[in-house]
């Protein structure tokens, strides 16, 4: 039981990792080489890492993706230490609406031009901050969905993401603040109704007793007759 617990427990912390990676918002520092617009045929896995058809268009299995193609920063542990490195990295640019993850994005076409009018040469080059949430995967077709970008100095900057640390903040807080009340409502509420129901059970069991030695007394005097 003991290894059981201990699977679930590595599982929901795999999967509520997983989750927060793919919808939080991270940051690439980037050179955009291009933009471009393809036709794609959504399939039945790869549909779930879409977002909806851009406000005011009709939901249909194969549309218009705009995409973004940038040379990337390389980096170890999730972006947090850089490489001096680049490496290709492919932006979809969507509108993500009222839906999962609430990013609340309906200007995927501004974007686009914003996006078109920062690309750059690797001799003269216009590097920018990509704000996007979601994985890249070549096997699927899954393409991280942008929701910003920006120019910076330069490739070295580096880029606080404050919103991921506010939210990591309060997830503690709020943890801490369930915990505390939980273990308040256990001592005020729950203990004493255990308790009594205890207690009442002893009286049930202690009642039991009596009545059981009650019968074997009476069948005795009845043996001896």
């Amino acid at each position: 039981m003991r290894y059981v617990r201990m699977t679930f427990r590595i599982v929901t912390v795999i999967l509520l990792g997983s989750l927060l990676h793919y919808v939080l918002p991270q940051h690439d520092i980037a050179r955009v080489t291009s933009t471009e617009v393809i036709r794609t045929d959504f399939s039945g896995f790869n549909r779930w890492f879409y977002a909806q058809a851009d406000s005011g268009n009709t939901e249909l299995s194969t549309r218009d993706l705009r995409l973004i193609n940038t040379d990337r920063q390389k980096t170890f542990l999730l972006g947090f230490i850089p490489r001096d490195a680049t490496g290709v990295m492919v932006y979809r640019n969507e509108d993500s609406g009222w839906i999962w993850p609430p990013y609340f994005k309906f200007d995927s076409s501004d974007l686009q031009a914003e996006a078109a009018s920062l690309v750059s040469t690797a001799a003269e080059p216009q590097w920018v901050v990509v704000t996007h949430y979601g994985w890249r995967n070549r096997f699927f077709s899954i393409y991280p969905n942008a929701v910003g970008i920006r120019p910076v100095e330069g490739p070295d900057v580096r880029v606080i993401p404050w919103f991921n640390i506010s939210f990591f903040i309060f997830l503690i807080v709020a943890w801490l603040f369930l915990r505390a009340a939980w273990a308040q409502f256990r001592e005020r509420s729950l203990d004493p109704m255990m308790d009594k129901a205890s207690h009442q059970m002893d009286e049930v069991n202690a009642g039991l007793s009596e009545r059981r030695s009650r019968l074997r007394r009476w069948l005795d005097t009845w043996r001896r007759k």
